[in-house]
This record gives structure tokens, sequence and C-alpha cells, in this order.
């Protein structure tokens, strides 16, 4: 069992306060994804957890034994820099093995150790390679082999995939899933691609400000953001600001019911959720732009006032000289004063 809890945990740096009473538990085998965008103090807490930085106030316990003045190398995490960090004048087996060697592990347990952690990243008969005989992903592949061979409790992702092109990234974050499912480590992922957290975490905590904005499973966050901030963030989101008169909100050549007190709102779209259709009438929302993604397109309204929102539509070719649009949405959440007071997911 290999539990993680982050107990009230702040660092400041002289006047700047990168994380603010941060709590979180990781369980046991739970793989969960920090998601923010750069400042948010997402590496400042894995490097927290890791022992790189010293936490100003607060604690980091594993399995119930506070690490929080522990050195990173008597902790029990492994860490995997977005730098590789390799050694360059060791070849592979011997980056793999430096760590062993400190334990004073025998020889013959070292090499057993080396081969099969290989073999989990799809390195098999790599040890002699030295580093920079290798591709990016490749060396990635080691440096994730490095951490686990020490068999850590906890294993630290920093992102990794930040530097790889996009392809190798999304082949690359499925085999560190399937490894990571395989030996059931507890695993704390830093990212700030949307994609990566929605693909591969148990949970995802969106930070902000040093502050925890919401934490719940990828399904949950993208149906049901608590606060526009994560509406915004993940996925793509329509945030439509109108007001609500007599249950009608509205703006510009744009009105949805809308069963809440009268008053300013924010109304949260996401663009698979707006029913749109060609229309001639050009005083209603404009056509301005559509991109063709082969299996659906995204087309780019603009409403009279110049505010613009996103809609997709299954085939780009059903747009071609089309001018001016009508549109409904299917479903929505409504957010006044940051707090969700509205969502529907009936057609309206």
């Amino acid at each position: 069992m290999s539990v993680l809890d982050i107990n009230n945990v702040t660092k400041r740096f002289s006047t700047t306060t990168a994380v603010d009473e941060f709590n979180l538990t990781v369980g046991d085998g739970e793989l969960v994804c920090l998601l923010g965008p750069s400042g948010s103090g997402k590496s400042t807490l894995l490097r927290m957890i890791g022992g790189f930085e010293t936490p100003t106030s607060g604690h980091v316990t594993i399995d119930g034994e506070d690490v929080t003045r522990v050195p990173p190398e008597k902790r029990p995490t492994g860490m995997v820099f977005q730098s590789h960090a390799l050694w360059t004048h060791m070849n592979v087996f011997k980056n793999l093995a430096f760590g062993l060697k400190l334990r004073r592990l025998p020889e013959a347990e070292i090499r057993r150790k080396v081969e099969a952690v290989l073999e989990l990243v799809g390195l098999g008969g790599f040890g002699h390679r030295a580093t920079n005989q290798l591709s990016g992903g490749q060396q990635q592949r080691v440096a994730l082999a490095r951490s686990l061979v020490l068999e850590p409790k906890i294993l630290l992702l920093d992102e990794p995939f930040a530097s790889l092109d996009q392809h190798l990234r999304e082949r690359l974050r499925e085999e560190v899933r399937d490894i990571q499912q395989r030996l059931k480590i507890t695993t704390l992922f830093v990212t700030h691609g949307q994609d990566e957290a929605l693909s591969m975490a148990d949970r995802i905590v969106v930070m902000r400000d040093g502050r925890m904005e919401q934490v719940a499973a990828p399904d949950v966050l993208y149906r049901e953001p608590q606060t526009p901030f994560v509406a915004g963030f993940i996925g793509t989101m329509n945030l439509i600001e109108g007001n609500v008169s007599g249950g009608q909100f509205s703006r510009a050549g744009f009105s949805q019911p809308l069963p809440i007190a009268d008053g300013p709102a924010v109304l949260a779209v996401r663009p698979e959720a707006l029913s749109i259709q060609p229309s001639s009438n050009v005083d209603g929302p404009r056509v301005h732009r559509v991109t063709d993604y082969g299996a659906h397109a995204i087309i780019d309204l603009e409403l009279p006032d110049g505010f613009r929102l996103k809609a997709t539509v299954p085939d780009a070719r059903a747009w071609t000289n089309v001018r001016a649009a009508t549109l409904t949405p299917q479903a929505f959440a409504a957010y006044r004063d940051n707090a969700v007071v509205y969502r529907s997911g009936t057609s309206a």
C-alpha cells in the first residue's frame, strides 16, 4: 500500500506564494494529474513531494510517515523530469544501475533488475547503447526506467513528454499508463496538456495561483466544472457573458431559457452542445471561419455585438459559402458569482 498525503502545504519564495495551503490525498495505485497554466504551482508542488524543495509550512507523508524534511535520495519516490537528466558519459545499463549500486545490491541482482525494467519500457537489449544514440522517446523511456528500477512507492512525472512531438507524446502516454496500471504504482503527473490529463488520469487536480480549483475524475471535470476557470481550461468552452431577466438569458443575437434569479450570468456551452443550421438571416450569428479537421469541423460564429463562439459540426462541406447560422444550446451550465447555479442535460 502506497498512499501520498499532502497536508496544508505552502511554499513561498520571498514575497511570492507558489503553493498556498494545498491538501490532497493520492490513493494506493492511483494516477492523479496536476493540471494548470504556467505559474500555477504544479511543478513546485511536485518538487516538494520529491524533496527537491522544502515547504514553508505543511507536511508531506507517505504511508503515514512524514517525509517533509527527508532528502530526495532517502525518500521512497522516483522522479522523471522533462529534460530526461540522463548521464551522457554512461550507457543505458549504467544509468539504470547507478542507483542500485549505491544501495550495494549484488551485481547479479542489479543486472536482473535492470534487464527486467528495460523490457518493461520496451527497450530490451538497449543496455549497451550510449544515451546520445537514442531518440527523444527512447531517452524518456530510459528516464522512466531509471526511476522504476528503484521500485519507488510514489512515481512523480514532471511534464515528461513536453519536448516530444504530438504522435510520440500520444504513444508514450499510453505506454506509461499501461505500465502504471500493470505495476499498480501510485503516481502524480504534472502537465499543462488537457489531452494528457483527460486520457491518463484517474483524477485531475486543476490548479490556479497555487491553489486547487477543482479535483474530480476526468468525465466529471469535463461535464461538471465548478467554476468558469475550470470550464474554460478543460476542453473548449464558450463562456458567454449576458443577463438573465424573467427566466431568459440573453446576449445580442442569442437567447436561452434559464430559470435562475435575474442578473448578470455566464452561460457555459461546449461547442458540441450547440446545434446550428445554415441560415439566410444575416442579422443573426455570422459564420466567421470554418476549420475542417476531417472527422469534424469547428464553426467560428460571431454574434452581432462581435462576441465569438465555437460550434462543432460533423462535416465542413455543408458549410461551404454559408454566411450565417441559427443556433440552439442543447446542454449548458450557468455560472454566477463563480459558482454553478444551474446545469441541464435536456434539449432547449
